[in-house]
């Protein structure tokens, strides 16, 4: 026989409450199967055994102690470093001019300057360190040309003995200067 279980669900006001009928057999099943779960909680039985040798008790597996130091073989006799003769140095001053000629970065931010493109301090600060460092080397090498200006635009400002003007000549001109022209 089945019995009637009233529902805790709320209904309207004044509605009639909804009775749910459920069969015997159906509410054992449930019940078996919740019993079932709730038995299989925790571990396998002899899971204690099983763990030991898949873990790595047996010192092969186990993490390395920090504290022990560097295997690094250090040799007991110290070689005397001899110097690098004129030709190994022109060598590899050689191979670092050609290394700065070929750099990507380089190139790229000069190109960003020929532009007319103004980078900020830290990158104008790499491009001179570089272009000073090629200047070095391409002196060192004897192949830097002093006649670097000529391919470069004239400069009017440019003081030799023949064009120096005095100090009054200087404040004349900056007192006729009219600041207006720059203003926006």
């Amino acid at each position: 026989m089945s019995r009637k279980k009233k529902s805790r669900k709320p209904g309207a006001l004044g509605a009639p409450e909804f009775i749910v009928t459920r069969n015997r057999s159906e509410s054992d099943v449930e019940g078996r199967l919740r019993k079932r779960v709730k038995k299989r909680k925790g571990l396998k039985s002899g899971s204690r055994h099983s763990q030991g040798t898949s873990g790595g008790a047996s010192g092969q597996g186990q993490a390395r102690d920090p504290r022990l130091g560097s295997k690094k073989k250090i040799p007991l006799i110290v070689e005397a470093v001899k110097p690098m003769s004129k030709q190994e140095r022109r060598l590899s001053a050689e191979q670092e001019l050609a290394m700065l000629e070929n750099d990507a970065q380089l190139n790229v931010l000069l190109d960003r300057l020929e532009a007319g493109e103004h980078l900020g301090a830290g990158l104008q600060k790499v491009v001179d360190q570089k272009l000073d460092r090629i200047e070095a080397l391409m002196k060192q090498l004897g192949l830097f040309e002093e006649d670097v200006l000529d391919d470069e635009a004239p400069l009017d400002d440019v003081r030799t003995p023949s064009n120096k003007r005095s100090d009054d000549e200087l404040l004349a001109d900056f007192d006729q200067f009219d600041f207006g022209d720059y203003k926006e």
